[in-house]
């Protein structure tokens, strides 16, 4: 009889706190989902183009100094490696 009382007060107990475990995890789920950035491919384009422009610039200017001789071309590639880790 004591076994049917517990089961019968714990089972209902246990559920309840499952079913609010679980709408926790969804609610957060679902908030992640909406503080999401609507368009983060666009940003990170955008954010990237001018560095790919600015490198290509760089590494241009480089060559104009390695080609007047003002560099050799070990400090040209020293110079290209460093601007190419960055």
């Amino acid at each position: 009889m004591e076994k049917i009382i517990f089961f019968g007060l714990a089972l209902p107990i246990l559920g309840f706190v499952i079913y609010l475990g679980g709408t926790a995890i969804m609610k957060g789920f679902k908030a992640k989902v909406e503080n999401r950035p609507e368009k983060p491919e666009e940003e990170e384009q955008i954010d990237q183009q001018p560095n790919v422009d600015n490198l290509s610039n760089e590494i241009t200017k480089l060559n104009e100094l390695l080609q007047s001789g003002v560099l050799t071309q070990e400090e040209f590639e020293k110079a290209k490696k460093k601007l190419l880790d960055n």
